[in-house]
């Protein structure tokens, strides 16, 4: 097994000309933890997994892994493995002779080449593809060999930059849960850069997601997805309802009574951890599996469906709400969908509205 090594970026920064692409960045990554770079283009989330692995010099701060200060080394003294989107394998060598380059660059000597480049080749399982030239094989396969390159030489962290962007969606779900299986097998510290939400929710212990060269939210996928701070993180990771209204009174522990600016009548069940002052002007962000599609005449918003569209598991509403900007999405598992032009009363349970930081 890899030993786990922690990593930690203190005020890290970084500017190409009059641009800063990346603002004082303080960050810690646990020994044998995946943690996912989410954001979208142009955030950041490249430029500090390229100075981590010492491709870029930051303009500023450290880069410390595992208790070193590595921020004036070059890459092949930092001990990492790196995938890329494109693999970069070496199309004139086999499988074995790909993933056995780095050992060779080392002057490790053949017998244990050897060794080292099947075990970790049964790791991937691909022992049986040794002596196959890399056209002969899959994306997938392609993949794997990439991995097992990076693997091969027992790096302390693993540095992944959009590894599964090049596969088809059944592969790239599938290699999702293979990757994470292997890292956390070999409890490798790594890094996972994605500007795919779903990808980040599902193979990383924790997301960062970036805007405009720093973190907004860093925690838990279930936390960032279910509690985001902000309206950016709501809408990027995922589909959001928002809604806007006056805090009327306390309901409870957590909960508050607001007035939505939509229709004015008070509606509790709105989640906070922050105390809210009555009168006080809030943003609330609603997932469309937490609303409630029921009668026009129960206790909800009233809405009307504009479309619906069948998605396998559940049903898909794009609703027509009086007095919204734009439409309200809700999704729901029923075994007949209300057909559109239909009316429906549109509610949400405890904990269903998350009250957001931004100022509305």
């Amino acid at each position: 097994m890899t030993s786990a090594v922690p990593l930690k970026l203190i005020e890290v920064s970084k500017s190409f000309g009059s641009l800063q692409a990346l603002k004082p960045l303080t960050l810690g990554i646990g020994g044998g933890e995946m943690l996912a770079l989410l954001g979208p283009s142009g955030c950041g989330k490249t430029t500090t997994l390229r100075i981590i692995a010492g491709f870029e010099a930051p303009d500023t701060g450290q880069v410390v892994i595992g208790g070193v200060d590595v921020t004036d080394l070059p890459p092949n003294r930092r001990g990492l493995g790196m995938v890329f989107q494109n693999y970069s394998l070496f199309p004139h060598m086999s499988v074995g002779a790909n993933v056995a380059y780095g050992l060779r660059m080392r002057g490790v000597p053949a017998a244990e080449r050897t060794a080292r480049v099947r075990r970790i080749l049964g790791l991937v399982r691909l022992e049986q593809y040794e002596d196959r030239q890399i056209h002969q094989l899959s994306g997938g396969q392609q993949q794997r060999v990439a991995l097992a390159r990076s693997l091969v030489t027992n790096p302390s962290v693993l540095l992944l930059d959009e590894p599964l962007g090049a596969l088809d969606k059944n592969l790239r779900e599938r290699m999702q849960f293979e990757l994470r299986e292997i890292q956390r097998r070999l409890g490798i510290t790594s890094i996972i850069v994605t500007h795919d939400q779903e990808e980040a929710l599902t193979m990383s212990d924790r997301v960062a997601v970036m805007a405009e060269g720093r973190i907004v939210q860093v925690g838990p996928p279930t936390e960032v997805y279910e509690h985001p701070r902000t309206r950016f993180v709501s809408e990027f990771l995922g589909t959001a309802n928002i809604f806007s209204g006056i805090v009327a009174d306390r309901a409870g522990p957590r909960s508050w009574s607001v007035a939505l600016d939509l229709d004015r009548s008070p509606r509790s069940l709105v989640e906070s951890d922050e105390a809210l002052a009555a009168g006080h002007r809030v943003l609330l962000a609603v997932r469309p599996e937490r609303l409630k599609l029921g009668p026009p005449e129960a206790d909800g918003i009233r809405a009307r469906v504009q479309d619906v569209v069948f998605r396998g598991s559940y049903f898909a509403y794009e609703l027509a709400v009086p007095g919204s900007p734009g439409p309200v999405f809700a999704y729901a598992q029923a075994r007949e969908a209300v057909p559109a032009d239909g009316i429906v009363g549109v509610s949400w349970g405890a904990g269903g509205a998350i009250v957001l930081r931004d100022a509305p």
